[in-house]
């Protein structure tokens, strides 16, 4: 193969290597005996990588394969780092995309630090806890938007207003960080505006309990446990991707909604004028038969504040139709 032929980009080359690596004949294979979900046989590494991407592939199955490519990488040389890094290449190209949206420098740097921050992980990655590539992964995203924001910090900001600005990179916004967890179903918003106010605004516990009508030993248990999983989900890179703008509706999808919002304004309406003229409306009237005098339609009028598990331990049930004397 010619010089000229090899590609620039390291992805790529990397890719290629994993091409040349498992061309027959080859030594290099997978021995899938002994794991369940794999095929009882040696496996050729691009067929592995297939086995490993399929949707009914499990997670403990993938997370078992990882931990014998990484020791035969440490273990058995250069080829199986080449095999990894290749079995992995479709996770590291879909970082390198999120990596790129918006850079105006060279992704060249950017995929070079993502494939050395990947290599260098495979040394020192514990194998115990589950997902190992995921976390061979997010060690290469690490090292790429460490070298990029390095790259962001000598560029200057120049402004004529004063006022806040956006903080540069890695350091975000305490209020977007707070949002892309709600957005991601880390922590709700009850939890969000308890870390806001106490974290950010100074309030007491007392008093951001207080605006959500709960006890402040309820208000510090929640606190508690949503900064615990709000400190997991940035350790692991979960909220760096978490996209905050809704996505554009095509013009059928908002024509349907259009008309679906007329609908329900008609029928608030409606309801709202047989309410006026009929304060305490009988439930047989209602359902055309005849009207009883002791039952009638009740509602629940104030919600009761607090989680699920507050309101089972309250001893409260959805709120519906029920009966009671007129």
């Amino acid at each position: 193969m010619s010089t000229r032929s090899w590609p620039s980009s390291p992805l790529a080359a990397a890719n290629r290597a994993f091409t040349l690596l498992v061309q027959p004949p080859t030594h290099v294979g997978f021995d899938g005996r002994g794991f369940d979900g794999l095929p009882d046989e040696i496996l050729p590494l691009e067929r592995l990588r297939t086995l490993l991407l399929a949707p009914q592939a499990s997670v403990e199955v993938r997370d078992a394969v990882w931990r014998e490519l990484v020791i035969r990488a440490r273990r058995d040389g250069p080829a199986w780092v080449v095999a990894a890094v290749g079995i992995a290449m479709p996770g590291l190209r879909h970082v390198a995309g999120m990596l790129a949206a918006g850079w105006r420098g060279d992704t060249r740097d950017l995929d070079a630090e993502l494939l050395v921050g990947f290599v260098e992980r495979l040394k020192t990655i514990d194998l115990e806890p589950p997902r190992v590539v995921g976390r061979l992964i997010d060690a290469g995203l690490r090292a790429a938007r460490k070298a990029r924001d390095a790259d962001s910090d000598a560029q200057l900001i120049h402004t004529d207003a004063t006022g806040p600005i956006a903080p540069i990179q890695p350091w975000d916004h305490p209020d977007l960080v707070l949002a892309r967890a709600v957005a991601a179903g880390v922590i709700d918003a009850d939890e969000a505006n308890l870390i806001a106010a106490t974290r950010l605004e100074h309030a007491t516990l007392a008093q951001a309990a207080a605006r959500i009508g709960i006890t402040s030993s309820l208000a510090s248990s929640w606190r508690l446990k949503a900064e615990r999983r709000l400190v997991e989900a940035i350790r692991e890179g979960s909220l760096a991707f978490v996209p905050l703008r809704p996505r554009r509706r095509g013009v059928a999808t908002q024509q349907r909604v259009a008309a679906t919002q007329q609908r329900m304004a008609a029928a608030q309406q409606r309801v709202g004028a047989a309410g006026a003229t009929h304060q305490r409306r009988a439930v047989g009237s209602l359902l055309g038969g005849p009207a009883a005098a002791d039952v009638v339609l009740a509602t629940q009028q104030q919600a009761f504040v607090g989680k699920t598990s507050d309101r089972e331990a309250a001893g409260v049930g959805a709120p519906g139709i029920g009966a009671r004397p007129a």
